[in-house]
């Protein structure tokens, strides 16, 4: 899964932004009269803007493009088809198994090697950020691809707050652990709790973001409630969900899926159309709705510009 973002200069965060969301993440669900509980359960919310429009996409969105001219994917779309093992490893079970999961309160616990570890609540993590909203154009190579507005923050702006020392070399998250909500969890398909890490460096990317959203609203359960990760030019496993904990470590941390297929999965997981998958090509995309592979997969999925210079030097076949 790979992750594309609207450039700044194409459109102001301004015309595509309700000004609620930046009075603050409370103030928003209050005013919207929008529920966590009303996105878990039904999977859509309860906006005049996003149910009950014919194209399920809010009236704000309808005129934007991708950068490169590609249309939004639609609420629908983006909530009813996706990865999140924790619920089911088909791609319709997130919607179908997460509505008894609790996003709410939320703690994410900062370890390691910072100068300010401790146990902070979501809104105190939010409290002094801008909400931008910025436009990202969601794929995966392995067989799909959407285009999602999120919205969220970057994440260089909450490293700097817990201050890493130099022994953090790599930041390393683990997703929530609660099979009483999660019902795959009871299962053996994945180690658990889901882990991911990046690079202290790619982590402090700009591009690098802790996404609470889409299309305006908060995020739903099955797209990874209440906080996750994208990192635009890295295929969407990389995107954890639902995250309980960011440590700092000196070691490269042994992610999910490398521990459970280490011969399909390493740990940096960039775009790179000219290593296949070892039972697909990645060369080519399938957009949803379509059923065909129509998509030419771009190298660090187009971001080569902003992000190649962080793997100078580096064989990009070894080092997948």
């Amino acid at each position: 899964m790979i992750i594309r973002s609207k450039k700044a200069s194409d459109i102001s965060s301004s015309e595509i932004t309700p000004p609620e969301i930046y009075l603050g993440r409370r103030r928003f669900i209050r005013d919207a009269g929008l529920g966590l509980a009303t996105l878990a359960l039904s999977g859509t919310t309860s906006t005049n803007e996003v149910a009950g429009q014919s194209q399920e996409i809010p009236p704000r969105f309808r005129n934007l493009k991708s950068e490169l001219g590609e249309d939004l994917n639609s609420y629908r779309d983006i909530t009813t088809y996706n990865n999140f093992y924790e619920f089911g490893t088909d791609k319709r079970d997130p919607s179908r198994n997460s509505s008894e999961f609790e996003p709410q309160p939320w703690t994410v616990s900062i370890e390691g090697h910072v100068n300010k570890p401790g146990n902070y609540e979501l809104d105190d993590i939010l409290a002094p950020v801008t909400m931008e909203d910025r436009i990202y154009r969601l794929r995966c190579v392995e067989a799909w691809s959407m285009v999602i507005p999120w919205h969220g923050f970057p994440l260089a702006d909450l490293i700097k707050r817990v201050e890493p020392t130099s022994n953090a070399k790599f930041v390393r998250f683990e997703t929530v652990h609660r099979p009483e909500q999660m019902p795959y969890q009871k299962t053996g398909v994945l180690p658990w709790p889901y882990v991911e890490g990046l690079r202290i460096d790619e982590a402090m990317h700009p591009l690098t973001t802790l996404v609470t959203g889409v299309y305006g609203t908060e995020l739903p359960n099955q797209n990874g409630a209440p906080l996750r990760l994208i990192v635009p030019w890295k295929y969407g496993f990389k995107g954890i969900k639902s995250i309980v904990k960011i440590e700092f470590v000196e070691e490269m941390p042994t992610n999910t899926w490398k521990m459970a297929n280490s011969f399909e999965y390493g740990f940096y997981s960039n775009v790179n159309p000219e290593v296949s998958h070892p039972r697909w090509s990645q060369a080519r995309e399938r957009r949803l709705p379509s059923l065909f592979k129509s998509h030419e997969t771009l190298m660090f999925n187009g971001y080569g510009e902003e992000v190649s210079q962080l793997y100078a030097g580096m064989d990009l076949h070894r080092w997948k």
